[in-house]
């Protein structure tokens, strides 16, 4: 790599929390920091850019096209659905992700949410502050089921490190633990189960899967029918898993117990969007994209992204996911 100042744009410097720190990178460049960056910016905020930061901001092919010097991006996450990776690859640009800096705090979250819904605390804490339990003239009431995780069957969709990590906090709970085989496609081995079995059996349904063209509306009103044991389905992976406005008939039908949400599409979701449609339910919880953003992973990933420029930088590129030919 050559010494000469690069020009470095980051493009939503504001997707990643103020308080954790950003170190310099480690070689001349001039840096152009965008709190965010609108779709029809992109093009040009990066025409000059010899690398890119992005979180959440979509780089296509017509803004990779229109950059000449642009030689890498980096991810700051572990999706790259925002990225044209042909196009990157077409022009031997380097795309390098985020890996492995969420083993803990997505799984938390996923067992939060989990936790939440199994023992009705939403519906428990509401109903407290709307007067209930004075009400009741006993020492508690019984308006919301609570069931045990213990012995409960938690089926997982997708088997990396995301996943693998929510199995183990299961197996510690007592939970028979089940990964799913690839829908549609043949079983895979004794340690998966085949996807239509997965939806008949779990009680609880989490996914952690990437979002592609093969898992794109994996779950959808075909898989809702299936799901026999009226399981609750957490999503704390990506918006484009679920058919939303299926996930919504679900609900209002009663073929889930409940479902937490930590991912819509759009984001953020429209004040008619279907998922924001369901907050009315007590066994319903949306929050807003933070599964992955505990102030110890935060920190993580920003000191790996850093990481990854500085290894480009130097010839010898990490978390590649496409690369220079």
């Amino acid at each position: 790599m050559t010494s000469r100042s690069m020009h470095a744009v980051f493009l939503d410097r504001e997707t990643i929390s103020p308080q954790t720190t950003l170190r310099p990178i480690g070689f001349p460049h001039r840096l152009t920091i965008h709190g965010r960056t609108a779709p029809q910016d992109v093009k040009a905020r990066i025409a000059d850019a010899d690398f890119v930061i992005t979180n959440k901001v979509r780089i296509d092919a017509e803004a990779i096209a229109a950059a000449p010097a642009l030689k890498m991006i980096a991810v700051a996450a572990t999706g790259t659905d925002n990225v044209d990776l042909a196009a990157c690859q077409e022009r031997g640009i380097v795309v390098s992700n985020i890996r492995g800096y969420a083993q803990h705090t997505v799984p938390e979250h996923t067992f939060a949410l989990i936790f939440a819904l199994r023992r009705s605390i939403v519906a428990y804490r509401e109903s407290v502050k709307a007067g209930r339990w004075h009400a009741s003239q006993q020492f508690c009431y019984f308006d919301y089921p609570i069931r045990d995780l213990a012995g409960s069957t938690l089926g997982i969709i997708g088997e990396g490190a995301l996943g693998q990590s929510v199995a183990a906090i299961g197996r510690a709970l007592g939970m028979r633990v089940l990964f799913a085989a690839r829908k549609g496609g043949p079983r895979q081995g004794r340690l998966y189960t085949p996807f239509e079995q997965l939806l008949e059996e779990s009680d609880i349904i989490t996914l952690h899967c990437p979002l592609n063209e093969q898992t794109r509306g994996l779950i959808s009103e075909p898989e809702f029918a299936q799901m026999k044991r009226k399981p609750l389905l957490i999503n704390t992976a990506r918006g484009g898993l679920v058919d939303e406005a299926a996930l919504v008939r679900a609900m209002r039908a009663g073929q889930l117990t409940g479902a937490g949400f930590d991912v819509t599409v759009p984001e953020p979701p429209p004040d008619d969007h279907p998922l924001v449609q369901l907050l009315d339910m007590p066994n319903f919880i949306l929050t807003p994209h933070v599964a992955w953003a505990s102030e110890e992973a935060i920190q993580s990933l920003a000191d790996q992204l850093i990481d990854n420029i500085e290894a480009w930088h130097e010839g010898q590129p990490r978390n590649v996911v496409t690369g220079a030919k």
